[in-house]
């Protein structure tokens, strides 16, 4: 029906008197526009300064901007936590490590030069560094000795008398009234105090013995072939060569790598010596 307004006659609606209807002059014309509105509205949810915001045309914007950011977020916190089990390594991944030691001219002029501080052992004959390493010293409560020692015993395969495994291949500690049969290994032992010495084993970034001062077996197999007995070794919280050598240094962090199997570390095969010449001739 023409006349009806949701059926509704327009007769029947009741009239506005004059004195209350708005005046066209009220109100200014609108500017002349062409298209639709949905052409006249940008996207970003206003045809002009002036006008009215347009929440849905704002949506319509933002929706596949939010989609494609939250997406690229989650691939880059995909490579960000790849990158972190990377660094904190699995389980069956030793981490890679290398040192070059060069062969001194002088075996009785070498001195080893032990940095607590920075955690770093110095190979020195003279004012050439003949090998500069990371190295573990010992924890709170169980500190390395400072000071000035000399090489004394030297052991290529010495087992630990104090920490190792049972017959049966359970840990022991002798602390805790354990019966050790096979020692740890402590593999390249240079004994600079009773009880203490360099030796092979796993690099942290803290300290973290018992007082030896441990190398990684690439290092430590370095060092055995270099020193002899009466070599000096000092000891002290810092040394002259953390400002030069030591800012070279490449450090590790193995506490997350797997130990060897328990066998292999009860076993005679663990004693080996890494590839290639220990020793190289430098200038």
């Amino acid at each position: 029906m023409s006349g009806d307004v949701a059926g509704t006659r327009r007769d029947a609606l009741p009239r506005v008197p004059l004195s209350v209807r708005a005046k066209a002059a009220d109100f200014p014309p609108s500017p002349a526009r062409s298209g639709s509105a949905r052409e006249r509205v940008p996207p970003w949810g206003f045809s002009r300064p002036s006008e009215s915001f347009d929440k849905a045309a704002v949506l319509r914007f933002l929706l596949p901007l939010m989609k494609r950011f939250f997406s690229l977020a989650f691939v880059a916190s995909v490579v960000w936590l790849s990158g972190c089990a990377t660094s904190t390594r699995t389980a069956g991944h030793v981490t890679p490590y290398h040192i070059t030691a060069s062969k001194p001219h002088n075996p009785d002029a070498v001195r080893v030069k032990v940095s607590t501080s920075t955690g770093t052992l110095y190979a020195m004959e003279g004012d050439r560094c003949l090998m500069a390493a990371q190295c573990c010293v010992g924890k709170a409560g169980a500190a390395s000795p400072m000071g000035n020692h000399t090489i004394g015993e030297k052991i290529r395969n010495k087992r630990s008398g104090a920490f190792g495994f049972t017959s049966s291949g359970a840990p022991a500690d002798i602390h805790r009234g354990d019966h050790v049969a096979v020692g740890y290994p402590m593999q390249y032992w240079c004994e600079f105090a009773p009880s203490y010495g360099f030796h092979a084993g796993y690099l942290w970034t803290e300290p973290h013995t018992h007082g030896c001062i441990r190398l990684h077996k690439e290092a430590a197999a370095r060092l055995f072939a270099m020193v002899h007995t009466g070599t000096p070794v000092s000891i002290a919280d810092a040394q002259p060569e953390d400002a030069t050598f030591g800012k070279k240094v490449l450090r590790i962090d193995q506490r997350h790598d797997p130990d060897p199997p328990t066998s292999l570390l009860m076993s005679d095969s663990f004693f080996t010596d890494p590839a290639g010449p220990l020793l190289v001739e430098g200038p």
